[in-house]
């Protein structure tokens, strides 16, 4: 038997309801009249009235009245007619309704044989409170990850005494289609994949189902991205001192320094550690003092990353490197730049006494979209 909130999700508005199980059906004598309605219940919620009710024992193919009024009518009057209910549990939303008014409903069952109606033994007040939701969510923002996008917002929503949960909505050039429901300010969606872009909307819901409007669109472009990669220095071992931004990990990144493919290597002399770009690449002269390479789920609240590539300050010449600094490289393709940025964790030596440096790194894989986590204009 299924719960009265589970046949919610069996309902039409209206009259008809399909599929009634066979195995319900009763053996009901020709012009008796029909057993009334079980377990009746009625309730608001979400703007409409929902009636719920079983079949009644020797159930025979009988259809059902709904009949309602507002309390402060003399009488009831019908309101609609449900001639099947699905597996025994039926159900009726009723739409036209008041807020601020009070209502009373019953139903009854109808012989189809006889004429005969037996209504349930009691009838349910119903109170409907004023439709107001709650606030519109603000400053929905993206946080664009690895095949995820991370979504977040500000708490305003809550003010609202009775503000329950929010949904998350992804907007499509065939509308807003419901992602799922977080009674948190974030919401994480791994049903993306890098390199394209996707678009979101977020409304807040209280107690009594009422939904408020839509925040404002937020976008995002998930992209590739790794941690503790490292590499040596280019006088140390050659071999393993280039690098290349890869889509997938299934490509090793890591190439001899002077290959011509190589977006950057790393080198090192008595003066420190220098990042300098490969042919078809350059590297921003100005490091940003950073705390990881990206601020999502879990960060501490202090967190500091680089959100946005700079579109100026570029050069093919090598610039000095240093540890918790993220640095923006970009390389030519399909007649425009991909940016990557790297943070790095360490500059040392390993036990040969070979100059490496540990670093953090992503990239965009739209070409001129200079976002590298969260999205914002450029």
């Amino acid at each position: 038997m299924l719960s009265r909130r589970e046949a919610m999700g069996i309902l039409a508005l209206g009259a008809i309801l399909t599929g009634c199980s066979d195995s319900f059906a009763g053996t009901g004598v020709p012009g008796d009249p029909p057993a009334a309605p079980a377990s009746f219940d009625a309730w608001y919620y979400a703007g409409a009235v929902n009636l719920y009710w079983e079949l009644g024992p020797g159930w025979n193919e009988d259809s059902f009245r709904i009949y309602g009024k507002r309390i402060t009518d003399p009488d009831h009057f019908l309101i609609a007619e449900v001639t099947n209910c699905s597996v025994g549990a039926c159900t009726y939303r009723d739409i036209n309704i008041v807020e601020g008014v009070s209502y009373n409903y019953y139903v009854t069952a109808v012989s189809p044989v006889s004429g005969l109606e037996t209504a349930t033994d009691y009838s349910i007040d119903v109170e409907v409170p004023n439709f107001t939701p709650p606030p519109v969510p603000t400053a929905l923002e993206t946080v664009a990850l690895d095949e995820a996008l991370y979504l977040r917002w500000d708490a305003n929503a809550r003010v609202d005494d009775e503000f329950q949960f929010y949904r998350v909505y992804l907007v499509t050039n065939d509308g807003e289609f419901l992602l799922g429901e977080t009674d948190s300010e974030g919401f994480l969606d791994q049903l993306v994949s890098n390199g394209a872009t996707f678009s979101y909307v977020v409304s807040a819901v209280d107690t009594q189902g009422h939904e408020s409007g839509t925040s404002a669109v937020a976008a995002g472009t998930p992209r590739p991205d790794y941690a503790a990669e490292w590499i040596y220095a280019y006088q140390d071992r050659p071999q393993a001192s280039g690098f290349v931004f890869q889509e997938s990990d299934l490509t090793s990144p890591l190439v001899p320094g002077d290959s011509p493919n190589r977006h950057f290597r790393l080198e090192a002399d008595a003066f420190g550690w220098w990042l300098v770009p490969g042919p078809s690449a350059q590297v921003n002269q100005q490091g940003f003092a950073t705390t990881a390479l990206k601020c999502g789920p879990g960060a501490d609240f202090d967190c500091v990353d680089l959100k946005v590539a700079p579109a100026t300050g570029y050069s093919p010449a090598a610039v000095g490197v240093s540890p918790q600094t993220s640095y923006v490289v970009r390389y030519s393709a399909g007649g425009g730049w991909r940016y990557g940025v790297i943070r790095i964790q360490l500059l040392g030596f390993d036990q040969n006494d070979h100059a490496i440096m540990i670093f953090d790194w992503a990239h965009q894989l739209q070409v001129d979209n200079r976002n590298l986590s969260k999205v914002a204009d450029h």
